[in-house]
């Protein structure tokens, strides 16, 4: 598949076709891909090469033709497996706008109560605006939320809303694409031409570009935040195996 082909298809396909349609292609890309160079931690297949990814500007061995997770995916796999019981003890998980690479896994978790959510998305189980969840206040001890918040306009409400439906005690990763040489957030409402906005925020539907104030802005909702650049702890060839982004921060927020 070239290049041109795939950023064409994410930039005019809704997402939700485009869900149901990897359905369909994922197991004959793992087929025709696979190799030795290149392993999924999630799943643990190997590849000659990962396929390409960006709405604007394309990476390169950025998406899993198995599991179709993409470099963060990846990185919080091997975090949550090391550095968290997410996996060993009794958990009760709301995941936002679930990721396909993790749904089927954690369902299947038998420690875990997993429940999904979203406004489009066919594959979550709860038809859900994250700025007014249908969930009572502390319900969840984890909450997974990544690459939404990008996404909404009023974006202190959605991290409102995560506050309250955490558990006192709780987790929450909240990733989102990050600019960490801004020291501010960036929006503009008034790039509406969907070229210009792909452009500057780097996909067609984003509507701002978060600075390093992001981990501040969760802060002041009442999260405390560790900003953690687990990438440190990888060894550099296997951070080249498994094409992790050297440096990518994971924002892992609790409540007291």
């Amino acid at each position: 598949m070239k290049i041109s082909v795939i950023r064409v298809l994410l930039n005019t396909i809704p997402r939700p076709f485009l869900i149901k349609a990897s359905y369909l292609v994922r197991p004959i890309l793992s087929f025709y891909l696979k190799g030795d160079k290149f392993t999924d931690p999630i799943d643990g297949k190997s590849f000659r090469k990962l396929l390409p990814y960006g709405y604007e500007n394309q990476r390169e061995n950025a998406l899993s033709p198995s599991t179709l997770s993409l470099e963060r995916h990846r990185l919080m796999w091997l975090f949550l497996q090391e550095e968290t019981d997410f996996f060993t003890v009794q958990k009760k998980v709301l995941h936002m706008a679930p990721e396909q690479c993790f749904l089927s896994i954690f369902r299947k978790q038998k420690n875990l109560d997993y429940t999904t959510a979203d406004l489009y998305s066919p594959i979550a189980d709860v038809k859900a605006d994250i700025c007014n969840l249908p969930f009572d206040d502390a319900t969840f001890d984890v909450v997974f939320c990544n690459h939404v918040l990008e996404h909404i306009v009023d974006d202190t409400k959605a991290m409102q809303e995560l506050y309250r439906v955490l558990k006192s005690g709780g987790m929450g990763i909240f990733q989102v694409p990050q600019d960490l040489s801004r020291e501010k957030t960036f929006e503009d409402d008034t790039i509406i031409d969907k070229k210009e906005r792909a452009k500057i925020f780097g996909q067609y539907d984003h509507v701002r570009v978060y600075g390093r104030d992001y981990f501040d802005k969760l802060r002041s909702i009442g999260f405390t935040v560790d900003e953690v650049d687990y990438t440190k702890k990888i060894a550099p060839e296997i951070l080249e195996r498994y094409c992790l982004m050297k440096g990518e921060i994971l924002p892992v927020c609790y409540k007291e």
